[in-house]
């Protein structure tokens, strides 16, 4: 079975639907797949250009490439780590208040413990893979994902409070490589998005265990039927997950040299934004982290761009919910009209067998 035709949504059961499977799609339902699986990357390249010509000639410069690169990284971790929890099937809302947990954490160690910057960085991510276990290991007790990990992000946050005295650190110096750096021209967190998206990519799409957490995200029913755990798979998208979360609060307290408390909703929001933008599907199982990156730097340019057109900055954000919403609403009407023409040239070449 190819991976367009399974993309696409066509129905996996019967003979004749097996025969649409294999045989190349018809081309008015290529493009709609091409649309709903590609538009991210049309719809990006048409905003550079459009801004181009709109913010000439500021907007088409290497510094500006570099401030939508610096601004999309964040977004993108975040976003990762959505897009990760919704590939094994459960959406984590806690992650702004593990973040600022993992960050709170990593502060107290470097600050007042004097703890070296490697073992601080690790007590971050463990704080992160132990809320993600934690996050797991109830919800599979059979508890609704969205409830546990709303209480999560109250308990965490909370935590945060707590570790750093109600207090923000500021004078966190010593993650500035990771941070504000520069490195042959190009922001230091660039680096790092990258190699987190490299390793998650080859993770999900080449890797025996990375495989099967999206086929639970897809359909945990025939997974248990063939013999394997999806338990164990979830967990993993919540350890994930919230590792990422902890990554990212720890690269956004390089950027600001202080380590804060406050779990802020909007983090979360602007990464839901770019994962509805590439198209990953709530339901679990279907999307690409790589398009998960370009909603993140379509998001970013839309900022850079009102920005230095002098547009207030509160309508970048009316744009970013109205680009969530049109996402959602787009990526709805493709799938169902791609579903639809698939039914329907399943439906001829039944008839196409009978009529021989």
């Amino acid at each position: 079975m190819s991976h367009d035709a399974i993309d696409a949504g066509a129905p996996s059961g019967g003979a004749a639907n097996g025969a649409v499977v294999k045989r190349q799609l018809p081309p008015d339902v290529a493009i709609l797949v091409f649309l709903r699986d590609r538009g991210i990357f049309v719809l990006w390249v048409l905003l550079l250009v459009i801004f181009a010509v709109w913010n000439h000639p500021y907007f088409a410069t290497i510094n500006n490439a570099m401030l939508i690169v610096s601004a999309a990284s964040l977004t993108a971790i975040f976003a990762a780590a959505v897009a990760t929890g919704l590939f094994s099937g459960a959406l984590d809302l806690s992650l702004p208040g593990v973040a600022a947990l993992s960050t709170c954490v990593v502060g107290v160690l470097l600050k007042q413990f004097g703890v070296p910057v490697p073992l601080a960085l690790i007590g971050g991510l463990g704080v992160g893979f132990l809320c993600g276990l934690i996050n797991g290991y109830i919800v599979l007790r059979g508890l609704n994902p969205l409830i546990v990990t709303i209480g999560t992000l109250s308990v965490t946050s909370g935590l945060a409070a707590l570790v750093v005295g109600g207090y923000a650190i500021s004078g966190v110096f010593e993650l500035e490589f990771m941070g504000s750096a520069r490195y042959f021209g190009i922001p230091s967190h660039a680096y790092i998005v990258a190699v987190v998206y490299l390793a998650l990519t080859i993770f999900l799409t080449r890797t025996r265990h990375g495989i099967r957490m999206r086929a639970v995200g897809g359909n945990s029913e025939a997974v248990r039927r063939a013999g394997l755990s999806d338990q164990r798979y979830k967990i993993l998208g919540f350890i994930i997950s919230a590792m990422l979360a902890s990554l990212g609060g720890i690269m956004t307290m390089a950027l600001v040299f202080e380590a804060s408390a406050n779990a802020s909703p909007s983090i979360l929001f602007t990464a839901l934004t770019a994962v509805f933008l590439a198209g990953v599907s709530l339901a679990g199982g279907r999307g690409s982290l790589p398009r998960v990156l370009i909603g993140a730097l379509v998001l970013a340019t839309i900022s850079d761009a009102l920005t230095i057109a002098g547009v207030p900055p509160y309508w970048a954000t009316v744009a970013t919910g109205a680009l969530m919403i049109g996402a959602l609403v787009f990526d709805k009407t493709m799938t169902e009209s791609i579903s639809a023409r698939l039914v329907k040239v399943s439906t001829m070449t039944v008839h196409e067998k009978a009529s021989k």
